[in-house]
Order: C-alpha cells, then structure tokens, then sequence
C-alpha cells in the first residue's frame, strides 16, 4: 500500500472510530474481539495520475460484525458508517481527496449468528504539491 492508503485508512478509521455503537475500529483482522467492531481495509490500489500529476485509486472496504437473533442494530451502524465514510473529504497528508463514490453494500450471516455488513467506497486521491 502506498502513502494514498495509508491515509484513506487512517481517515476512514477516525471516522468510524467517531460512530457510537461501534466498539473497536481496526485495520486488520483482530484475534479476540467484542461485538460490534469495524474492519477497514483498502481492497486495492490503482493508478490514477493524469499528464501532470500522480494519483490513485482506490476501493475502501469497511466490514462491521456484530451478533444476534436480526440485524437491526448492525443495519443502524451500517447506515451511520455508510454516511461517515462518503463525507470523507478534504487534504490528507500528502493527497488530495478528489472524490468518494460509494459502491455497494451487502450484509450476511455467518454460522453461529455473527451478521458482517460490508460497505464499499471507491476513493480516489492526486497527490499533494
């Protein structure tokens, strides 16, 4: 991951950890956990430069799990990460934020009744300066 994802990560994780209900953000995968928690990730990394500068592209993922007989709480904290995440905006160190587009949301059980709702985002950065 270059300096780019380094950043959005490092927003995005602010910016969930800002969401009350949400216990923990991480930004890997944790060993022990209490429910709910966020995962952020960047799922992957593209160039995006144009003639006169850098730039990438980006696809921010943020998994939130929690557990239950239904989802209506993790869908409470789905839709306030969704929003948190698409108002990310501004200077990054070392990036310009040019846009955030979201992209889709999808929300499954797991065996043992543990719901993952997963948002993704496409981000795109130019480089500052």
């Amino acid at each position: 991951m270059t300096g780019a994802g380094d950043a959005v990560l490092e927003a995005a994780v602010g910016a969930l950890r800002a969401i009350d209900g949400i216990g923990r953000v991480y930004d890997a995968p944790p060993l022990q956990a209490a429910l709910p928690y966020a995962l952020v990730a960047i799922d992957s990394e593209s160039d995006w430069s144009h003639k006169s500068g850098s730039g990438r592209a980006l696809r921010l993922a943020a998994s939130i799990r929690d557990k239950g007989e239904r989802p209506e709480r993790l869908r409470g904290l789905a839709s306030a990460a969704e929003a948190a995440l698409a108002a990310l905006g501004g200077d990054l160190p070392g990036w310009q934020l040019v846009t955030v587009r979201f992209l889709r949301t999808r929300t499954v059980r797991a065996a043992g009744g543990e719901w993952t709702a997963t948002i993704e985002f496409q981000v795109r950065l130019l480089a500052a300066g």
